[in-house]
């Protein structure tokens, strides 16, 4: 691709220093034609913005530009934020004018860069992907078709999923677990399960320990493995013999052979998504939020440092009350029947 001919061209009028700086970066610095011509798109905006802006008397093109300030280039992103361009190409057209300004300080007497310091708006958060509640139970505690549901490693299975989706643990918290506190030379516990209170207590980010709520089917689950469990374990290592979960060689359950079982589990049960670990701590949050609205305690028990990043939850929460308003309302139905839209 050629880069934009009128727009290389020193001599165009209205874009003289738009192509004495694009032909810079063709000649000089030897970009390549289809960044010149991005680069031509991005400048060409600015230039017809720059055009907007009311003018004192008369101007020559090098003093509409050198009277652009920090506000303007703010407001110009705010209307292209406006328009509906996305963050990350707001920050490419915001990064072709610093550079162009750049090379305009070097022909004018440019106070300074007004783009410095003007960031694109923030990219929106991706909304964490959280189960349907019969969904999420249905994964949890079945076997893998075609399976033994009385294996070591079934068992072993159903107990870690059914806990993740329970208490809503990182996969690193859950593969700390112990099966009660230790403390000695060899080997301290970061996280174990107490059967009496109900409930795991864990070490988190920021080494921070908390303690959450177990259901009653996770602590059968669990009791079900641990009645196999033993037949697993390996003298040796006290980290490895302390440990809750145990893989098929009796060492203490990774993160990514969990990740790697958790994911196997949903393919043999015909989920079309990638179910890892962190879809059941969403789905936990995602449901616990929708039954009981307690945002603080949901931060507690997900271990969140900031309530803001739990807020994000409260957004799946408001899809969901948006959903079932549609479906229910009768203004809402009238909006959509074919009556309203003729």
């Amino acid at each position: 691709m050629q880069p934009d001919a009128a727009a290389v061209n020193p001599t165009t009028s209205g874009h003289d220093y738009i192509g004495r700086y694009l032909a810079n970066l063709s000649q000089q610095r030897q970009l390549s034609p289809h960044t010149v011509s991005s680069y031509a798109r991005d400048l060409r905006e600015l230039s017809a913005m720059v055009q907007t802006l009311p003018a004192h008397g008369p101007q020559s093109e090098a003093s509409r530009y050198t009277a652009v300030g920090h506000a303007h280039i703010r407001k110009f992103a705010a209307q292209l934020h406006a328009k509906g361009l996305n963050p990350r190409s707001i920050a490419r057209k915001l990064s072709a004018w610093r550079g162009f300004y750049e090379w305009l300080s070097d022909q004018t007497a440019l106070a300074s860069n007004p783009v410095d310091g003007v960031k694109a708006p923030k990219r929106a958060r991706p909304l964490p992907k959280a189960l349907a509640a019969d969904d999420a139970i249905a994964v949890v505690s079945q076997a893998d078709p075609g399976k033994d549901p009385g294996s070591a490693m079934q068992l072993c299975n159903r107990a870690m999923f059914e806990l993740l989706y329970s208490s809503g643990l990182r996969v690193a918290e859950l593969s700390g677990l112990d099966l009660r506190y230790q403390s000695s030379p060899g080997h301290t516990s970061s996280g174990w399960i107490d059967f009496d209170a109900g409930e795991v207590t864990v070490t988190g980010k920021g080494n921070k320990m908390r303690s959450v709520p177990v259901g009653a089917p996770a602590l059968q689950a669990i009791r079900q493995w641990l009645a196999v469990r033993d037949t697993l374990v390996k003298a040796g290592d006290p980290g490895h013999a302390a440990a809750l979960f145990l893989s098929e060689r009796g060492s203490r359950m990774s993160p990514r052979v969990l990740q790697l079982r958790l994911k196997a589990h949903g393919q043999a049960l015909g989920i079309p998504s990638n179910i890892h670990p962190h879809v059941l701590r969403h789905s936990f949050a995602s449901h616990m939020l929708q039954g009981s609205g307690d945002l603080r305690a949901v931060q507690e028990m997900l271990g969140h440092a900031s309530i803001a990043a739990t807020q994000i939850y409260t957004s799946l929460d408001f899809q969901r009350l948006a959903q079932v308003y549609d479906a229910a309302h009768p203004r809402a139905k009238k909006a959509n029947s074919k009556a309203d839209k003729k």
